[in-house]
């Protein structure tokens, strides 16, 4: 497995970005990405992992220019992405989208070889585009490309849908992938092989992978790093071995206590759901479900008012295992 190449300056690198919105029927603001730094280096593969409704797709849709930010800037190759139409347009070429519903994604009308070349053709690419086309489907694990290229989508497996969206991606070229829940409409038979696809993408392409997931286990299996999101906000960052070995945030724990393979782990059952985003907790967001508080160890450590009342830092985009918690330890530098 080749090592991502760290000391490079990142490939994609989101700086104190936010992204806010109002409700419908009041004047509330919801902050779905409340201050967020994140980098994924050269060849890095990132897990961005959380509940559901923790803004992880949010902070997605936003580093891919798909949702406008409040705050904050994402950087591509060191240099902001532009909000022009055309600036956003050729940043997309570099930086591509693979969706968690393969059957959604494509068109069920459109051929296997016009799904792919769709792509090329929105960026103008048209030169030798049956090569690209086949390319693409070869890179994918569709082999020999051409048998594919007159199949509709109701005639392939779930995995090769899967592919069939990889494939659209990886005739632009990119630098860089990000991947919405990649494998979590497929049967469990075929997830690994997706996931074999993506690693061996990484060390023959030189791709960057930014994963969405709420799957602390699949991160385990693909990623370099892993990036703990909730309310808006990364709550625990470093590389997998040693935060998924060693968690030190309570919210990162409890989440590894139901991965399979953390059979000897104690399960850990959060209360009630992620807060409203327009009500964000003071202090520690996490404090309201945390078992730290609940169990009564935050007021035997002497932290419980600092849990329940101050605010901590925003962790930076990359660096060591670190984690937003008052626990001791768990802050950068502690």
């Amino acid at each position: 497995m080749t090592a991502p190449d760290l000391t490079a300056p990142p490939a994609l690198e989101a700086r104190g970005l936010a992204v806010s919105f109002r409700g419908r029927s009041s004047a509330a603001t919801a902050r779905a990405v409340d201050g967020v730094d994140l980098q994924l280096g050269r060849g890095e593969i990132v897990a961005l992992v959380g509940e559901s409704g923790c803004g992880k797709t949010t902070l997605a849709r936003t580093i891919l220019g798909l949702q406008p930010s409040t705050e904050g800037d994402v950087l591509f190759d060191g240099t902001a992405v532009p909000r022009s139409a055309k600036g956003l347009k050729d940043y997309r070429r570099h930086v591509q989208l693979v969706l968690q519903d393969p059957t959604g994604a494509l068109n069920p009308r459109h051929t296997v070889y016009e799904a792919v070349a769709e792509g090329l053709r929105i960026h103008g690419l048209v030169d030798a585009e049956e090569a690209r086309v086949a390319q693409a489907l070869s890179l994918a694990g569709l082999r020999p490309a051409e048998r594919f290229f007159l199949r509709y989508p109701h005639e392939l497996s779930g995995g090769q849908r899967q592919r069939v969206v990889i494939a659209g991606a990886l005739a632009l070229e990119p630098d860089v992938i990000v991947a919405d829940e990649p494998v979590s409409s497929l049967d469990a038979s075929v997830r690994g092989e997706i996931l074999a696809l993506l690693l061996r993408l990484r060390d023959e392409l030189g791709l960057s992978l930014l994963v969405v997931t709420h799957d602390l286990g699949l991160a385990w299996n693909i990623a370099d790093r892993v990036a703990v999101m909730y309310l808006g906000r990364i709550v625990e960052q470093g590389p997998t071995e040693a935060l998924l070995r060693d968690p030190k945030h309570p919210y990162t724990r409890a989440l590894l206590s139901v991965v399979p393979e953390m059979e000897r782990m104690e399960q850990v059952v959060l209360a009630g759901e992620p807060p409203d985003p327009t009500k964000i907790p003071a202090g520690c967001r996490f404090h309201p479900r945390c078992p730290v508080v609940a169990s009564g160890e935050a007021a035997r450590l002497g932290i419980e008012d600092a849990c329940r009342g101050t605010a901590l830092p925003i962790l930076p985009g990359s660096g060591p295992h670190a984690a937003a918690c008052h626990l001791p330890g768990s802050l950068p530098g502690a």
